[in-house]
Formats: structure tokens, C-alpha cells, sequence
């Protein structure tokens, strides 16, 4: 390829084409053309950039190591410019450049930037808003992928979390079918037996006495297996089935109260009777279990809804820290509970709003408290703190785990870094956590030493709260 169709060629290329025909004539005569083949790496990870790269047809791709994953992150295809460009910080990509197809580029050397900068202004003004939108995008794949990494976590999470209610709902609504046709067979044969009122009286003591399981508490199983044994033994004696000691020994009632009601009613009645008090009071306690596992099931919902701020719009607005911690501690309940770790929120009373963008606020404590719990061991702890210091809103996010070296303290926010082991973190969690901070007016420190890391993030107070306190 002559310099002239060179220079005939980039005043069609779609982002330089408008530079003046003597800038262009300059890319031409200082660059050299270069011819790629499928699979082959343009520029490595961790090495240094050469140069600027004009992309003349083709297609060439960028691949990050995430985790476990190999993920394309930026793509260019003809008309783009990729590479070292004027004022940029750039030292080495963050992986691989890649053909994706035969491709042909002009490739300007990294030394001749300063002289290019110098020579064509408008190629340079260029390349200075290419560079802006380049960084835009990266920006807005980091924080997508991040996203997407940390919506993995809550569904694992969440998924834990549903199935133990889930699964006593489903347990219960099992066991009341049961109890239901146990006192509906009772019932029929109390019908049939012409009680007195003296004795429908006596059924009714047994029955509230029943109905005080609430106040007994829970027994250990020996103490239940004993009670269990009690009341066989009172049932032996009196000629019923044993098996329905278990059935009564989930109630409150006393021998005294199972003596009195023999006392008023005997032969099959009297096992009728047991049979409809146990069943009746265990038909509601299984409805309360349903209750209460639909309730838990409904704070999850109503936790993970504030935790992603669904139905509201995208818009910095004063937010209640209590709630906001509050949420991201219960989706992440189920990986603290796996490891016994005790979790705790300490919160200041009538502490002031803050202001910032609720859906990044509860993404950073979700990376923070998160990174902490992987931090420490089983019985280990995470203490969460929120308090009013000097005009702003200090959230302190404490581990007792071993602590951070030095040399990683130094190198923990940076895009890509990470200790974990391979498919465990993509070495994007701080750095995002230190673009939304920044995002949102706030700062962060941290401290390490053996058994102590904190994570200080100090917020601003929205200003309805501020102009409310002495100054």
C-alpha cells in the first residue's frame, strides 16, 4: 500500500476521516501497516502498550480473566482506534488484545505520540474524546459484570435462605392434611357419644390446656423424650393407643389434666377426646409455622426489594442508613450462617440521613460486608457501625480476621487485583467499591492489623438533616 492510498484510506476511516489531509498524510508516513491473523495477540496483558493502533479493517478484541471466566470486555472493529492515545495513563491492558479475523492496522509507535500531539491538533482532539468514551465504556462493563457477580451471590444466598421456609411451609401443609383427618375422625365419634354438659365442660379444660403449648417453651429432646414416655405410660394404664403420646407431648397438657378428663369421661370416648384435643391444637400450631414461615419469606422479598431499590428511580436521595445496612445484611445471612459468624449492626440512634444513590450504597456494603465474611474464620465475627462524626455519616465495617499484608494494603483498589483464588473473585469488587463511593461524594480508609481490618466509609448528610443539628 502506497502512502497515497494510505492517506486515501484513513479520509474514509470513520473516526479520523474529518483530520486535515496533511495530519493524516503524517499518520501515514510515521506509522507502519501492519497484518494480523485470526487468534493473533496484538498487545499482552501486563505488557506494556506500544503504540496507537488505527484499525483499518478487521476486528480485534480485548479478554479479561475473571475469575474462572475469559470474558470480552471492548471490541474494535474498522474505523476504530485502539491502543496508547495522546495523554493517556495507560502503561499495560488488562488482557489480551486478540484478532478476531484478518486484520490490518496502522500502527503508530508510542514515541512518536509526543511529536503527534504536536503536529496534528486535530487528530489529537480526536483521539483525547476517543480516549473519554473509551474509558466511559470500560467504566460501564466493569460495573455491569460486577453487577452481574454480585446478583450470583444474592440468588445463591436467597436461594438458601427461601428453602428453609419454604421447605417447613411445605413440611406443615403435609402434617396438618394428617391432623385434620385425625380430629375429623374424632370429632365424629365424640358426636356420637352423648356427652353431658359436666363432661363437654371436662373436654374443654383439656383442650385450653392444650392450647398453652406457646407457654411451656421448647424442651430439649431428652426432656421431650421423657414427657413422651410419661404419657405412654398414662395411656397404657388406661387402656389407649400409646401412639398418641406423641401427639400430646407436643401440647402443654399435665397428667393432672389428663387424669381429670378421665375421670369424666371413659372407655372410647376418652381416647376420642385426646385424640380431637391433640389433633386441634396441633392443627394450630402447624397454621402458625405456615404463618411464620410465610412472614420470614415476606421480610426476605421485602429485604432483597430495598437491597436492589427496585420500583424506584436511579436518583441520588436522602435514605435511612438502619434500613440500608439492614437489607444487605439479611441477603448475605445465609453465607455467615455457613460459616457461624456472628453479624452485628450497630446503628446510632436518630442518626441522619445521608444522601447518595440507594442501589450503589447497598452494592458497596454488599462487596464490603461480603469481602469481610470471606475474611475470617468459622466463629469468627463482622461488626457493622454507623455514627455521626464531624458533620458526616461514618459506616465502619470490622472483621477479626487475620488481616491484610502490607503489600496487598497498597494494591487492594486497583482494577483487577485480587487474592482469591481462581474462580473466587474477578479483582473488581474494591475498585468498583471505590468509583460508586466517589460517585456518590464519599471517601474510604482501611486499617489492617492481625485480627482487626476496618473499613471506614465517611458519606455526606443530606442537607435537610444538616441544617436540623447545631452547628
Amino acid at each position: 500500500m502506497t502512502p497515497s492510498d494510505l492517506v486515501e484510506q484513513l479520509a474514509q476511516h470513520t473516526t479520523l476521516g474529518s483530520a486535515p489531509r496533511e495530519e493524516l498524510a503524517w499518520l501515514a508516513t510515521h506509522g507502519t501497516v501492519r497484518h494480523l491473523g485470526e487468534g493473533e495477540v496484538l498487545t499482552r496483558k501486563d505488557t506494556t502498550v506500544q503504540g496507537m493502533y488505527v484499525v483499518l479493517s478487521g476486528h480485534i478484541a480485548i479478554f479479561v480473566e475473571r475469575g474462572a471466566s475469559r470474558d470480552k470486555v471492548m471490541e474494535w472493529r474498522a474505523g476504530d482506534v485502539t491502543g496508547m492515545l495522546p495523554y493517556s495513563r495507560l502503561a499495560s491492558p488488562p488482557g489480551n488484545t486478540v484478532a478476531q479475523e484478518p486484520t490490518t492496522i496502522l500502527a503508530v509507535d508510542r514515541t512518536r505520540l509526543r511529536d503527534m500531539t504536536r503536529e496534528c491538533h486535530e487528530v489529537t482532539t480526536i483521539l483525547v474524546h476517543s480516549m473519554v468514551d473509551r474509558a466511559r465504556r470500560f467504566t460501564s462493563s466493569d460495573l455491569r459484570n460486577e453487577k452481574m457477580a454480585s446478583l450470583g451471590k444474592l440468588a445463591a444466598g436467597l436461594a438458601h435462605e427461601l428453602n428453609n421456609p419454604a421447605a417447613a411451609i411445605e413440611r406443615s401443609a403435609a402434617l396438618l392434611d394428617d391432623r385434620l383427618e385425625e380430629a375429623e375422625s374424632a370429632t365424629r365419634i365424640l358426636g356420637a357419644s352423648s356427652l353431658t354438659d359436666e363432661q363437654l365442660a371436662a373436654i374443654d379444660t383439656v383442650r385450653n390446656s392444650c392450647l398453652m403449648s406457646s407457654a411451656k417453651g421448647i424442651l430439649s429432646p431428652l426432656q421431650r423424650a421423657q414427657r413422651e414416655d410419661d404419657i405412654a405410660d398414662w395411656l397404657g394404664v388406661h387402656g389407649l393407643d400409646d401412639r398418641l403420646a406423641s401427639l400430646l407431648a407436643e401440647t402443654a397438657v399435665t397428667i393432672d389434666a389428663l387424669d381429670r378428663i378421665a375421670e369424666a369421661v371413659s372407655g372410647p370416648a376418652l381416647g376420642a377426646v385426646l385424640r380431637w384435643a391433640a389433633a386441634g391444637c396441633s392443627v394450630r400450631e402447624l397454621a402458625s409455622e405456615i404463618q411464620d414461615a410465610a412472614m420470614r419469606i415476606t421480610g426476605l422479598v421485602q429485604a432483597v426489594k430495598g437491597f436492589t431499590h427496585m420500583d424506584q428511580a436511579p436518583a441520588a436521595e436522602p435514605l435511612d442508613l438502619a434500613m440500608n445496612l439492614g437489607n444487605t445484611v439479611t441477603v448475605l445471612k445465609s453465607k455467615a450462617r455457613r460459616k457461624s459468624i456472628a453479624v452485628t449492626i450497630v446503628v446510632e440512634p436518630e442518626l441522619p440521613h445521608v444522601v447518595g444513590f440507594v442501589g450503589e450504597l447497598n452494592q458497596i456494603w454488599a462487596n464490603l460486608i461480603d469481602n469481610a465474611l470471606d475474611a475470617v474464620a468459622e466463629n469468627g465475627r463482622v461488626d457493622v457501625t454507623a455514627r455521626h462524626e464531624r458533620g458526616h455519616v461514618v459506616v465502619r465495617i470490622v472483621d477479626n480476621g487475620p488481616g491484610i499484608p502490607p503489600e496487598v494494603l497498597s494494591r487492594m483498589f486497583e482494577p483487577f487485583f485480587t487474592t482469591k483464588p481462581v474462580g473466587q473473585g474477578t479483582g473488581l469488587g474494591l475498585d468498583i467499591v471505590r468509583r460508586l463511593l466517589s460517585h456518590n461524594n464519599a471517601d474510604i480508609d482501611v486499617e489492617s492489623t492481625p485480627g482487626h481490618t476496618e473499613f471506614r466509609v465517611s458519606l455526606p448528610i443530606a442537607a435537610a438533616a444538616q441544617a436540623g443539628r447545631p452547628s
